[in-house]
């Protein structure tokens, strides 16, 4: 088994980067898929989900072994690094992961690191998820040259749109420069709130602008006070609630993840 590394992406913050990691991770877990998430972002939001609250005090996380890979140290046993919860194992962040970025800065391969973090762990999983943080930076061109495909999160909304050109032509620039296998999944419209013009309007501009030359996922991420509250209990949606529209929509979106791999 060689599992497949999806970055969850976008220059944007508030566009369900996490939310998407987390519940695709569970869904496809549900689907009997083997699934690592890594928490790519140093304000460990992703971490945070999975009901760690300090995570300061936290000594093994992403940032510890990308500077252990800076350090040409990277431990055999990765196994105090990966934690589970429900069935989806994690590597958690904190706010170490910035120093680890600072320090990337003035190093040589700086790009590869990740990749070259993650390159073992791939035989064990069946998809590695990463979470990356809302800037355009070391870290996520790290992510993007790790990574075989990346799922990119739009909230229709006009200033998250505005951005999705930028994140496309840093995409294009790591695929021709750094990792010539890197690929766009699709676009996820997500936080759509069906009734209101404007988010009808955003989505037919997108798959309009697109059509042919990425992919739009079919399955809309539904705007929900449900996403909210599962975050703040620490729960995938479609555990916190069964029947919420959000929670069948990741698992939509899980099954057509798994049908366009196949």
């Amino acid at each position: 088994m060689r599992g497949k590394i999806i970055v969850i992406g976008s220059q944007k913050g508030g566009v369900g980067k996490t939310t998407t990691t987390l519940n695709l991770a569970y869904s496809l877990r549900e689907m009997g898929k083997k699934v690592l998430t890594v928490d790519f972002d140093s304000q460990a939001n992703l971490t945070t989900c999975y009901g760690i609250e300090d995570t300061g005090a936290l000594e093994y996380t992403i940032g510890h072994l990308m500077m252990a890979q800076i350090e040409e140290e990277l431990p055999e046993n990765f196994e105090d690094y990966i934690q589970s919860r429900e069935g989806v194992d994690y590597i958690p962040s904190s706010i170490y992961l910035s120093v680890v970025d600072a320090k990337l800065r003035t190093e040589m391969g700086a790009e590869r690191m990740l990749a070259e973090v993650l390159e073992p762990l791939r035989s064990r999983y069946d998809y590695i998820l990463i979470d990356t943080c809302p800037a355009l930076g070391m870290l996520t061109i790290n992510a993007l040259a790790a990574a075989d495909e990346v799922i990119i999160t739009v909230n229709p909304q006009l200033l998250a749109m505005m951005g999705l050109q930028d994140f496309l032509r840093t995409v294009g620039k790591i695929k021709k420069r750094i990792n010539p296998r890197l690929e766009i999944a699709g676009i996820l419209l997500t936080m759509c709130e069906s009734r209101t013009t404007l988010c009808k309007v955003l989505t037919e501009e997108v798959t309009e602008s697109f059509q042919g030359k990425i992919k739009v996922f079919q399955t809309r991420i539904p705007a929900t006070v449900k996403v909210g509250e599962s975050i703040y209990y620490n729960m995938p949606i479609a555990q916190y609630s069964k029947k919420a529209s959000a929670g069948i929509a990741y698992r939509k979106f899980a099954k057509e993840i798994i049908a366009y791999e196949g």
